[in-house]
C-alpha cells in the first residue's frame, strides 16, 4: 500500500465493494523458500469477512495451509505524463487503484466444493445476461467429478482491509482534471477511461 495517507482515505465499504466487484486477485503467502503466488477468482461475503476460492490441488499454496495470506486486487492503472498537468515543474507518476485483503487462509472440506463452484459460476454468469446462464448441470457427472478431484475449496477469514486510490488527490482539482482529460484521450486501453473517470470523481483531500 502507498505510504501517503492522502491516497488511503476511502472507507472499508468502498474498498470491499471494489474487491467484491472485481472478484479476482493475486493470492500470496510466505512459503518455506520464499513467497508463493496464485491468481484466483474469489467470492467476498456481504460483510467482507470471508473470501471463498478454490485452488488446484497441486498448487504449493494448497499444500501449505492454513497460512497467513493476502489477496491483492488491482483496478485500473496508468502512466501520468507531467505534461498533462499543464503546469511547470511536475514529474511522471503512475495512478492506480488497489485493495489488499489480509487474513488466514484455510482449506475447507471437500463437501463444500460443489456449492462454491456453483456460486462462482452463478455470480459471473449473471453478468452476461441476457445469456442463459451456464451451470454445472450441463456437464456429465463423470467429467465433473474428475475436475472436482483436481481442486480444493479454500476460505480466507479477512481480518484487515487496506485500499490505495492514487488518483491525483495531491493536485489541485483543475490540474487533476487536466491530467484526466489527457489520460482518456491517450490510447485505446479500456482501463484508461475507467481511471480517468475515477480521477475526475475523487474527492479532494
Amino acid at each position: 500500500m502507498h505510504p501517503n495517507p492522502i491516497f488511503r482515505n476511502e472507507p472499508d465499504t468502498r474498498n470491499l465493494g471494489f474487491a467484491r466487484e472485481r472478484g479476482f486477485g493475486t493470492l500470496a503467502i510466505n512459503g518455506d523458500n520464499g513467497p508463493l503466488l496464485a491468481h484466483v477468482p474469489f467470492i467476498l461475503s456481504d460483510d467482507g469477512k470471508r473470501a471463498d476460492l478454490h485452488l488446484v490441488r497441486s498448487n504449493p499454496i494448497a499444500r501449505a495451509l492454513p497460512s497467513d495470506a493476502v489477496i491483492a486486487v488491482n483496478g485500473p492503472d496508468g502512466y501520468i505524463s507531467p505534461d498533462w498537468y499543464e503546469i511547470p515543474d511536475q514529474v511522471p507518476t503512475w495512478n492506480y487503484v488497489a485493495v489488499h485483503l489480509r487474513g488466514t487462509l484455510e482449506q475447507r472440506p471437500a463437501e463444500e466444493l460443489r456449492d462454491l463452484l456453483d456460486r462462482q459460476s452463478a455470480q459471473n454468469e449473471a453478468l452476461l445476461l441476457p445469456k442463459t446462464p451456464w451451470t454445472a448441470a450441463k456437464m456429465t457427472e463423470e467429467v465433473l467429478d474428475r475436475m472436482m478431484r483436481m481442486i480444493v475449496p479454500c476460505r480466507m477469514h479477512v481480518t484487515d482491509v487496506q485500499g490505495t486510490w492514487k488518483l491525483g488527490q495531491n493536485k489541485d482539482a483543475q490540474v487533476r482534471q487536466s491530467a484526466a482529460r489527457h489520460l482518456q484521450a491517450d490510447g485505446d486501453r479500456p482501463d484508461r477511461a475507467d481511471l480517468s473517470a475515477l480521477m475526475r470523481d475523487i474527492k479532494q483531500t
